[in-house]
């Protein structure tokens, strides 16, 4: 970028120079080359110098004998006085000189420590890297064009993955970064407590309106826990259910199995058998300690909140002839259909006031984040749907790598997309219907 011979960095410099020194540029010099003192005053503050100079000399004369440490800084300081008594009895052009070699080589000394400052600030301190062309390799012959684009152009530099999923018949439509959606997973972070809030519901611990009360004596309501993703209520909630009512849940809700009816390369999730060492059921039902997601097992469950309760194989076609073919496969019904008004406005706040506030726009969405570090490796979550009739979509944006990818994040890619779709008129339309999609869940049952 190109800048001033004298840009605000120099000034500064400058002005640094001048505060660590204690005073200002030589008064005498500047009024010299300005013309503003006549050529007596100038040789009267010669003189003045002179006599001023003589006497930090004789001084430090009288003081050499003091001790060893204050001879050696007296001998440091004597050429450096003599220095200035000859730079100013050099005339003004000497100190213009002087101050401008001084300048220089402290803007020297700035900007090499301004360098070194900025090349540490970019050394990568993560396993993965928070930027990558996450859509490189990926097969789409089967995928919905429209959704692509947008999911492609949503998720940009980043390196992550978005699933997006028609949840009334568990049809892919999109699978950016088919590598990291279909591998062994990764730790789900605070997006857990969607099951973990279904469970309490079911079991009757909580209802939507129970406050837990805090050590601060304030008070949260399950909407306003899962809205702020509150750690310390859903860790009680764990500790309520105790591991063996967590882990059936888990279970039934698809965590620890295959997601994908026949998607090669698919690897299930992973459950762990017992409560982690690492902070037991408080850390488990909070951070998802020790388990395993894969996005696709995210939007297999995030399918079944936005149906009502419908847990489908989740088929991606993967071309145009398994497009048309496709039928819907449901995997289970889920019991939570009473329960899903329960935890809807949790959702939607989180969007409209929450964690996830970064989603928001004009089209409904209701979502979960998850923010948390899986060794030396940032993870970032989103799980959302929108509402208000019309088209119906589930996009699960998941990112890893450095500090940018956190759950705020992933929200607002997962944003983004909508926005785009939305700009196209996408949502208005009515859903796409096939003759396997007019079939009733429990008709499709085999």
């Amino acid at each position: 970028m190109a800048r001033n011979s004298r840009n605000s960095f120099d000034q500064k410099a400058e002005k640094l120079q001048n505060e660590v020194s204690g005073c200002s540029p030589d008064p005498v010099a500047v009024r010299v080359i300005s013309g503003s003192l006549s050529a007596s005053q100038v040789f009267m503050r010669f003189v003045d110098s002179l006599l001023v100079c003589a006497l930090a000399i004789g001084l430090t004369v009288s003081g050499a004998s003091a001790t060893t440490t204050t001879k050696h800084k007296k001998k440091k300081a004597t050429p450096k006085s003599a220095a200035v008594t000859t730079a100013r009895a050099t005339g003004a052009s000497a100190t213009v000189t002087k101050a401008t070699v001084t300048t220089a080589s402290l803007t020297t000394g700035s900007a090499s420590k301004a360098a070194a400052a900025r090349k540490r600030r970019w050394v990568q301190t993560w396993d993965e890297p928070t930027y990558k062309d996450s859509a490189a390799g990926d097969f789409v012959e089967g995928d919905d064009p429209e959704i692509r684009k947008a999911a492609v152009s949503a998720l940009g530099p980043y390196n992550g993955s978005i699933v997006v999923a028609d949840p009334n018949t568990g049809r892919v439509l999109t699978m950016v970064n088919q590598q990291l959606a279909l591998g062994g997973g990764f730790q789900p972070c605070s997006t857990i407590k969607i099951s973990v809030a279904l469970a309490a519901l079911r079991e009757g611990l909580v209802d939507r309106m129970t406050p837990a009360h805090f050590y601060s004596k304030r008070s949260m309501d399950l909407t306003d826990a899962l809205a702020y993703s509150n750690n310390y209520y859903f860790g009680n909630l764990g500790v309520k259910l105790g591991y063996e009512r967590v882990n059936y849940y888990a279970h039934l809700f698809g965590y620890g199995e295959k997601a994908g009816l026949n998607i090669e390369g698919e690897h299930p999730g992973y459950f762990p058998p017992a409560p982690p060492k690492n902070g037991g059921m408080a850390m488990l039902t909070s951070f998802g300690e020790e388990i395993s997601q894969t996005p696709l097992e995210f939007a297999g469950l995030m399918s079944a909140v936005a149906n009502g309760g419908t847990l489908y194989w989740m088929q991606y076609p993967r071309s145009k002839e398994e497009t048309k073919d496709f039928h819907p496969e449901v995997k289970r019904h889920l019991d939570i259909q009473s329960l899903i008004p329960d935890i809807k406005p949790g959702m939607k706040g989180a969007v409209d006031f929450g964690t996830a506030k970064r989603a928001r726009q004009d089209e409904e969405v209701l979502g979960k984040t998850g923010t948390c570090s899986e060794g030396r490796t940032h993870l970032g979550w989103f799980g959302s749907f929108n509402e208000g009739g019309g088209r119906k979509l589930v996009v699960v944006v998941m990112l890893t790598g450095g500090a940018p990818s956190i759950g705020a994040t992933a929200s607002e890619v997962a944003g983004d997309f909508y926005k785009l779709l939305a700009a196209q008129n996408y949502f208005k339309g009515g859903p796409t219907l096939t003759p396997a999609s007019l079939l009733s869940p429990l008709s499709a049952i085999r």
